[in-house]
């Protein structure tokens, strides 16, 4: 049991909307807090997570018992500020012990201003979210009411109501210099990254790999990132609901085809958009740095780090192209099965292609095998990739770190860009 309990400590309490209240005790900041409930699967990384733009106007809860056993360091912040809406968690230490400590935790979330909660069975709330659904919700120091904290909760907005990328992005241009390799010297190159709420760890991947990196905000106009001539464009991880953000979704169709283009996440989802995709809301999104993710290009499973609610509907791009997906036969295998599930995929070891009526070929690349949603995607006709989830991880593993050579490879014209894998130091 935490010892304030027995101090006097400032009492808490969460409620959502579906009614369920829980008491706690306060680990942050005084005050009172809304937003959209989920709940992160990462056993470490708390700060990179909670400094993760793409959590604006989300409370996280974490599921590992302990958090902030290890306190706060700078060098691991993912942004300068704190933009998700609060935090729920079992046990909050208090006094961290770790030789790269700078200060706790729950000091940290008082510095920025976010309402936390703990001593709450983040277990059982964790399974309430997987059996109704991400729901809104709200912590609270102040109103200690249950049914009046409740029905403030069902009066909130929702988080699409909001533009929260506009509120996450960077006000001003600014560049990041690539890091050369002395030993093994290469040419850089010149990129445009549009920032929807960039994670320092995918700035950081992509000039470990050699390329110069202007960012710019999130509402910069496909023309306007053209004229300055970059030999690629990068699409960032981003926070809210990407079916409300028509303006990044038109500028990556006006960017595919012209440039190389990468995707992550949001960006991902903006791609998909570009191409004629639907967009749906997973029951409870994935948030974690343990999804098993087939490479259906390789047959390899990467251990990846994600945090999306949202995610591509790929059947709705177009048509599957039977010669390049298995053949007339395995085509009506998977029309037959009448299913969304990509795990047929998988166990057929086939990325299989559709065709877009505005950008021609698309192949199906990963797929998450928790759940059978697509993870990742490739234009056959146009240079142009995005994944799903975060090959940067920070926090989480680091096998999809290959993502960003690729996107070197894909600048730099090789035709099976996407076939390496840096940790072997070989290709498929």
């Amino acid at each position: 049991m935490n010892p304030l309990l027995a101090t006097g400590a400032t009492r808490a309490l969460l409620a959502l909307e579906d009614g369920t209240t829980y008491e706690g005790l306060s680990a942050g900041a005084p005050g009172e807090t809304f937003g959209e409930l989920v709940f992160n699967t990462s056993m470490s990384g708390y700060q990179e997570v909670i400094t993760d733009p793409s959590y604006a106007g989300q409370v996280v809860a974490f599921t590992y018992p302990q958090i902030g056993n290890y306190g706060v360091c700078a060098a691991d912040m993912q942004s300068d500020g704190v933009d998700l809406a609060g935090v729920v968690v079992s046990d909050m230490c208090h006094t961290p012990n770790n030789w790269r400590s700078e200060g706790t935790l729950p000091d940290y979330l008082v510095e920025h201003g976010i309402v936390a909660i703990e001593c709450v069975d983040t277990r059982e709330l964790t399974l309430r979210v997987r059996e109704a659904g991400t729901m809104r919700c709200a912590i609270s120091t102040e109103d200690l009411d249950p049914s009046s904290l409740v029905e403030r909760v069902k009066a909130a907005p929702s988080i699409s109501e909001t533009n929260w990328v506009a509120k996450v992005s960077c006000p001003e241009p600014y560049e990041v210099t690539a890091k050369v390799d002395l030993d093994h010297p290469r040419r850089t190159h010149k990129v445009v990254a549009l920032d929807c709420g960039e994670k320092r760890g995918i700035l950081h991947g992509l000039v470990g790999v050699g390329l110069d990196v202007r960012v710019v905000p999130w509402d910069t106009p496909a023309d306007k990132i053209l004229a300055m001539h970059p030999e690629g464009v990068f699409l960032s991880n981003g926070p809210g609901d990407p079916r409300e953000l028509p303006q990044p979704a038109e500028t990556a169709a006006q960017l595919i085809g012209k440039v190389p283009v990468f995707g992550i996440c949001l960006g991902h989802q903006m791609i998909s958009q570009a191409a004629g995709a639907a967009i749906e809301k997973l029951p409870y999104g994935h948030h974690g740095g343990n999804q098993p993710v087939m490479n259906l290009l390789s047959g390899m499973v990467e251990v990846t780090a994600q945090n999306h609610n949202y995610g591509l509907e790929f059947g709705s791009i177009g048509e599957l192209v039977p010669e390049l997906s298995g053949g007339d036969d395995v085509v009506a295998a998977w029309k037959a099965a009448s299913t969304a599930d990509l795990r047929f995929w998988t166990r057929r070891h086939i990325a299989p292609v559709v065709r877009s009526e505005r950008f021609g070929r698309i192949r199906l690349t990963h797929v998450n095998l928790n759940d059978g949603t697509p993870e990742g995607i490739q234009f056959l006709d146009a240079p142009c990739f995005s994944v799903q989830y975060h090959p940067e991880a920070s926090p989480g593993p680091h096998d999809a770190t290959y993502l960003f050579e690729a996107f070197r490879r894909l600048i730099e014209g090789v035709p099976d860009y996407l076939a390496i894998d840096v940790r072997e130091g070989r290709r498929f």
